[in-house]
């Protein structure tokens, strides 16, 4: 099955396909509201795709609302460190919104939340460096990708998309072992937003136990902090214990889960949304 696309609906960016078996509106339009209820209504029908999931400002929650969206998640301050976003779904098939694996879930979050407000000073071992990636890296980028995930929501695992991505403005950083890129993670900065993602975090089997990811978050936090963006957020697999510990470690604040939203590691799987201000005197929850 190949990757999903990503294309414009009015003016909103959106990501649609079997792949994921959804459609994803990363990027909502004011001006396309409440018109593009009924396109997405309309082309999930046709495909037959499960779930919609949209990322709207708090103000437009209402006219979803009365469309029959629900609310899986509240991030505070997410457009220009001022109006709260919300991550609202819609379901064709109401199976979709059950979660089997409810207890592994709570327990993961309760073991991440645990380490909420413990030391977070990472400090990268000897004999490694970590910088931002250049489109020559691509290649090797893909083929840690490819070695790491069976399947992910995008197509990172192809030396085109890291590519184009690059090009289009998300930003790779990797930790190196001599020549040899051993970790990498992504931030995809939205400046008329101030706000950036946090993701694609993804460690070579063989040097796993340093806390690259620690060190990858950091150094995206202070880059993305330096070009005025105010909040950062990521949207992180509900299961993956190393993963959560990472983000409540570094500060984040837990905003809620999106039940079986993205293909990655081989299946669909439940998402937990975490965020932290970056913004000098501004803190968020």
């Amino acid at each position: 099955m190949g990757a999903d696309t990503v294309s414009a609906i009015g003016n909103s960016l959106v990501q649609f396909g079997h792949h994921n078996e959804r459609i994803y509106v990363m990027r909502m339009a004011s001006d396309d509201i409440p018109d593009i209820i009924r396109s997405l209504d309309d082309l999930a029908r046709k495909e037959r795709y499960s779930k919609i999931v949209v990322k709207i400002p708090i103000s437009s929650v209402p006219v979803f609302l009365e469309a029959g969206y629900i609310i899986e998640s509240i991030v505070p301050h997410f457009f220009h460190g001022k109006e709260a976003a919300a991550f609202m779904a819609w379901y064709s098939d109401p199976k979709r919104k059950e979660v089997a694996n409810h207890a592994v879930i709570r327990q993961v979050l309760s073991t991440a939340l645990g380490y909420k407000g413990r030391e977070f000073s990472p400090q990268l071992p000897a004999g490694f460096s970590l910088a931002a990636a250049h489109p020559d890296d691509a290649g090797e980028i893909a083929a840690l990708y490819r070695s790491v995930f069976a399947t992910y929501p995008f197509p990172i695992t192809d030396l085109g998309y890291v590519v184009r991505s690059m090009r289009e403005g998300i930003r790779y950083f990797c930790i190196r072992s001599a020549d040899r890129i051993v970790a990498v993670s992504s931030c995809e900065i939205h400046t008329d937003a101030q706000n950036a993602e946090m993701t694609d975090f993804a460690t070579d089997t063989t040097f796993r136990g340093k806390w690259f990811a620690g060190n990858l978050l950091h150094v995206m936090e202070s880059a993305t902090r330096e070009e005025g963006v105010r909040l950062a957020y990521t949207i992180a697999r509900a299961t993956s214990e190393p993963v959560n510990i990472l983000f409540a470690r570094a500060g984040y604040e837990y905003a809620g889960l999106l039940p079986n939203n993205t293909n990655i590691g081989g299946k669909i799987e439940s998402m937990n949304v975490w965020y932290k201000s970056l913004a000098t005197g501004n803190r968020c929850g």
